[in-house]
Order: structure tokens, then C-alpha cells, then sequence
């Protein structure tokens, strides 16, 4: 039985990936804290109260959440990887969109963190208040930026899925 260096190599690269970004979400809720702490920049207005359970009452809350199930998610996937590699008989060479799936999930999930966290005081900029007031086009640019990371994210996964889906094919 042999196993697929490069395979093993993208497990390793996906699980350690996985554990310097649950680093950098930890990091992240530190902020979330800060606001706790300090409280809101600008006054809250009715239509932001009642979207508070949603919000969490913190800006930062979306993007902490993710990049910390993204990193949890790579560590998982590249675990299953590692295991179904080591196990599979074959010695066929990862293809591109496997190779490049790692890549793509770090990519995404730092672009989740500039996004959400970075991307919030550029977009208050433009529109002062666009979280707690809310202000319609502010929110929704911000949140796309944030939809469209998770959707980079997604389209990683799916190319380490495939490549986990493929050597299952050869076990027994």
C-alpha cells in the first residue's frame, strides 16, 4: 500500500493552515470583546434593536465566526485527507484544483477577516453609522464582500472534497 506524497503534503498544508487561522479568529474575538467593552460607536436606532439577536450586537461577530469555522474546517478536512490518502492505494498525483484548494481556503478566509473586520472601517467611511443605523447600501456592500469570501471558501472545499471523494474510490 503507497500513498500519494503530494496528497499527504496537502493534508499537512491544510491542517496546519487550519491551526494559524483558528489562531487569527482567536486574535479576532479580542475585538469583539474591545467593542463589548467600549461599546458602540454611534447611537443604536430602533431598526438595528431588532435585528440585535442576528447581529450580536458586535459588527465583528460574522467574520470571527467564520475564519474560526473555516480554520476548524480545514483542520477536519485536512484529518480526513491525511487518513483516506495514507489508506488509499493508489499513487495518482493530486490535480490542480486539489493542489490549489488549500490555497484558496487561506485566501478566502484572510479576505473574510479584511472583509469583515478591515472592510468595516473602510465601508464607515462612505456611510458613517451603515451598521447601527442601518444604512441600506453600506450594509449590503460590506455583507456581499463577506458572502463572496465564504463562497471562495466554499469553492476550496469542494476541490478538497473531490479529492477526498476520488481516493475513496479505490479503497476496498
Amino acid at each position: 500500500m503507497t500513498s500519494n506524497p503530494s496528497q499527504l503534503q496537502l493534508a499537512g498544508k491544510l491542517i496546519r493552515s487550519g491551526f494559524w487561522l483558528a489562531l487569527l479568529g482567536s486574535v479576532m474575538s479580542f475585538g469583539m470583546v474591545l467593542h463589548y467593552i467600549a461599546g458602540a460607536r454611534y447611537d443604536n436606532g430602533a431598526a438595528f434593536l431588532k435585528n440585535v439577536g442576528l447581529w450580536f450586537a458586535c459588527p465583528w461577530t460574522l467574520s470571527t465566526a467564520v475564519v474560526i469555522g473555516g480554520a476548524v474546517g480545514l483542520v477536519a478536512i485536512g484529518a480526513a485527507y491525511g487518513v483516506v490518502a495514507k489508506a488509499a492505494p493508489t499513487t495518482a498525483p493530486a490535480s490542480a484544483f486539489e493542489r490549489g484548494a488549500p490555497t484558496l481556503c487561506v485566501i478566502s478566509l484572510v479576505a473574510m477577516f479584511l472583509t469583515g473586520y478591515v472592510g468595516y472601517f473602510v465601508v464607515d467611511i462612505f456611510w458613517p453609522s451603515f451598521y447601527y443605523t442601518p444604512i441600506d447600501a453600506g450594509k449590503k456592500l460590506w455583507l456581499f464582500m463577506q458572502l463572496a469570501c465564504m463562497v471562495l471558501y466554499f469553492v476550496g472545499v469542494i476541490g478538497a472534497f473531490r479529492g477526498i471523494q476520488r481516493l475513496t474510490y479505490t479503497l476496498a
